[in-house]
């Protein structure tokens, strides 16, 4: 199997290109979206230093209808709405992969995962060939089923403290936080953490210098 991740620039006419350049700052994240007719119903993240001007941004924009603030705070905000654009991910479908969220736009840039078998991959790549738009391969890693890149305990690790800001500049939580979620000590939760991360960066490694 192989694990690819992709910067794709979007379409500048496109409301999440839109709002993303009025914003460079902010961070766009579609934790899910599905098809509803010819719309899409999607779930959105924004993460901003003023979250509460770029989701008015989003709910005025015209492609987008029935907007409905789910939470917001002083630096994120998620909403659920029906946008006219499917871009973001119409083109996953076509090409017979499922997409993989979230979905991330910055500054008219959208960056998105695949995991896919060689054919698959090959196809998705001659398919982004043939579309009028810039993209640029950030990582591929070949990965073996029966030989998992991390553990369970290593992905869990990650997750939660990703999920928490652990890796954001700057960091958004602290390590004791962190441990606290995973209800282990802090230094347990460092050492899995920093054997996670190392496995991720030394198969980074390997895969681009071959």
């Amino acid at each position: 199997m192989i694990r690819a991740r992709f910067r794709m620039t979007l379409s500048a006419d496109i409301w999440p290109s839109e709002v993303s350049t009025s914003f460079p700052e902010a961070t766009l994240r579609l934790l899910t979206g599905v098809p509803k007719g010819d719309r899409a119903l999607e779930l959105g993240e924004v993460r901003s230093p003023d979250p509460k001007t770029v989701t008015e941004a989003i709910r005025s924009h015209p492609d987008i209808t029935a907007y409905e603030e789910l939470y917001c705070d002083d630096v994120r905000a998620i909403g659920q709405y029906e946008a006219d654009e499917r871009s973001l991910y119409e083109f996953l479908w076509e090409s017979s992969l499922p997409p993989e969220f979230p979905i991330i736009v910055e500054d008219g840039d959208m960056k998105f995962e695949i995991t896919a078998t060689q054919a698959q991959f090959e196809a998705f790549g001659a398919a982004l060939d043939g579309m009028d738009q810039q993209y640029e391969l950030l990582t591929l890693v070949h990965t073996d089923e029966q030989d998992q890149l991390l553990t369970d305990r290593q992905r869990e690790h990650l997750i939660v403290a990703h999920n928490h800001g652990y890796f954001e500049v700057p960091r958004e939580s602290t390590l004791a936080e962190v441990a606290d979620a995973l209800n282990v000590d802090t230094s347990s939760a460092s050492e899995t953490i920093r054997r996670a991360a190392n496995r991720i960066i030394e198969d980074f490694i390997v895969t681009r210098d071959q």
